[in-house]
């Protein structure tokens, strides 16, 4: 939800299809070479060249203008920086995610990302608490403190549930979308060519299947 202030200049060509419930408590995510020097997420890997997608690679830029996959990347998404523990947080994120349908593990990962469980989180853009929601999205979703936790996990998870409903149940948009904004997203047919999007789907979806993995 929150736009950061550091910008660079890199390209994507996409970030395709959708990362759906883990079996056995794993979201299994596979990154997909499409025959186009293109490379894409996906949990249902198809026949083309697929690897397992871990915590510890991440995407630079080729001289093709597409991404790659290399090694060597720390397990991004946040810090916790004092407060309340984020465990203390389960229960809302549980209740909430029970309520509108999200896994609780997607809440918690979209907080650790955009927070790191700091619920008086204020960005340079002015994005507020958990769930950073901005201002004028607060306001729209009738959350009257975005920092109390409760309430902007509630506003924040609401958000999300419709952005999953408006792409059809699509993650990896849904994801850019609350970065973004939907209508970046519904204009130009994808993940934006931003860069601080682009580390944000990345950073969430590690986030997600460092929780489905450890089980929170």
């Amino acid at each position: 939800m929150k736009r950061r202030c550091s910008w660079t200049t890199l390209v994507m060509a996409g970030l395709l299809a959708c990362l759906s419930a883990a079996v056995e408590g794993r979201a299994d995510m596979f990154v997909c070479d499409d025959g186009r020097g293109r490379m894409h997420f996906t949990n249902t890997p198809t026949g083309q060249n697929c690897k397992p997608f871990t915590p510890r690679q991440k995407f630079i830029e080729s001289p093709r203008n597409t991404f790659r996959v290399r090694g060597d990347a720390s397990l991004s998404g946040g810090v916790y920086r004092g407060g309340a523990s984020p465990a203390s947080y389960d229960h809302y994120i549980k209740q909430v995610g029970n309520m509108y349908n999200v896994d609780p593990y997607l809440i918690k990962a979209v907080i650790r990302t955009e927070s790191a469980f700091n619920h008086r989180a204020v960005s340079c853009k002015g994005a507020q608490g958990l769930m950073q929601l901005m201002p004028g999205t607060a306001e729209d979703l009738r959350v009257e403190n975005p920092f109390n936790p409760g309430e902007n996990i509630d506003g924040g998870v609401r958000y999300l549930r419709s952005l999953l409903d408006t792409f059809d149940g699509n993650l990896i948009l849904s994801l850019a979308a609350y970065n973004a904004g939907p209508g970046l997203v519904k204009r130009t047919g994808g993940v934006p060519r931003i860069p601080e999007t682009i580390d944000y789907v990345r950073k969430v979806l590690i986030n997600y299947r460092m929780y489905k993995t450890r089980g929170g």
